[in-house]
C-alpha cells in the first residue's frame, strides 16, 4: 500500500520536472494543502485525513504537452480519451495500482466554477491559497476530509489582501460580490466549520481561536464588499431556488 509520504513526494517531483521543462502544472487539492502547510501538515494527520491520490489544474492550451509529459514519466492514459477530437476538462492519469492522478484543464466545474484563466502563476506549486480555499468551500455537501483540509489551511496561513504566504480576502471578496450562489455556499460552510467542525476537533485552543479568528475575519470582508446588481437580484430569490451543480464524486 502507497504511504502518505509517497504521495506527497511523487506530487512535488511531478510538479518540479514539469517546470524544468516549461510545463505549467499545479497541485490542488489535500496533496495541495499538506505541501502548502509544512508547519501545520501534523495536524491533517492528526485529524485523520488521509490522501488518496494526486491533483492537478493547468492550461488547456497546454493540454497535449501534459498528456506527452505525463506519459513520458511513466504514467498511463486512456488512448480513447486522449486522442478524442473533443478535449475533455479532465484527465485521469494513472501508475501502477497505487497512484492516481486527476488532471483538470482552465477551470474547475463542480458545485460551483473557479476560473483558472492567468491564475496559475500566482503560487508554485500549488494554486493559490484563496483557490485553494474556495476549492473546499464550494461544496454544498460538505464533508469532514474538506472540513479538515480547511481547518489545516487556515491555521498555517495569515488572512490579508496579498497572495504571498497569505490567503487573499480581496481575492476572495470580490469573486462572491458577483454570484450569489458562490458567495452562499461559501459563507455557509466557513460558519459550519466555525460553529460544528472546529469545535469537535482534538485541536488545542490556541488553534481553535486562530482558525475561528481567520473565518470571522473572511466573513467580515466578505459581508462589506459591495455586491453586484446581478448578485442582488439573485439574492431576493435566495435557497428557494437551487443555487449550485450536482456534482457526482467519483470513489476508485
Amino acid at each position: 500500500m502507497r504511504s502518505q509520504k509517497t504521495l506527497v513526494d511523487e506530487a512535488a517531483r511531478i510538479v518540479g520536472t514539469a517546470k524544468a521543462k516549461g510545463v505549467i502544472l499545479r497541485l490542488i487539492g489535500a496533496v495541495a494543502v499538506r505541501i502548502h502547510s509544512p508547519e501545520f501538515s501534523f495536524l491533517h494527520e492528526k485529524l485523520g485525513r488521509e490522501l488518496t491520490d494526486i491533483d492537478f489544474i493547468s492550461y488547456g492550451k497546454q493540454r497535449q504537452e501534459i498528456v506527452n509529459f505525463l506519459l513520458d514519466i511513466g504514467y498511463q492514459c486512456d488512448r480513447r480519451i486522449i486522442s478524442s477530437l473533443i478535449p475533455t476538462a479532465h484527465y485521469v492519469f494513472q501508475k501502477g495500482p497505487e497512484i492516481h492522478l486527476d488532471v483538470f484543464f482552465d477551470r474547475l466545474e463542480m458545485c460551483h466554477t473557479i476560473d483558472f484563466m492567468d491564475q496559475l502563476e500566482v503560487d508554485y506549486p500549488t494554486i493559490s491559497l484563496a483557490n485553494l480555499l474556495l476549492e473546499k468551500m464550494q461544496i454544498v455537501q460538505l464533508n469532514e476530509k474538506d472540513a479538515i483540509d480547511t481547518v489545516v489551511l487556515l491555521r498555517e496561513h495569515d488572512v490579508g489582501k496579498v497572495d504571498d504566504q497569505t490567503i487573499n480576502l480581496e481575492y476572495i471578496s470580490r469573486l462572491l460580490s458577483k454570484d450569489w450562489g458562490f458567495y452562499y455556499t461559501v459563507t455557509t460552510n466557513l460558519k459550519r466549520i466555525r460553529d460544528e467542525f472546529l469545535p469537535s476537533y482534538d485541536l488545542s485552543g490556541e488553534d481553535k481561536t486562530d482558525v475561528e479568528h481567520k473565518i470571522d475575519t473572511l466573513l467580515e470582508r466578505v459581508e462589506k464588499k459591495p455586491k453586484s446588481l446581478r448578485w442582488k437580484m439573485r439574492a431576493r430569490i435566495g435557497a428557494k431556488k437551487k443555487w449550485y451543480r450536482d456534482v457526482e464524486e467519483l470513489y476508485r
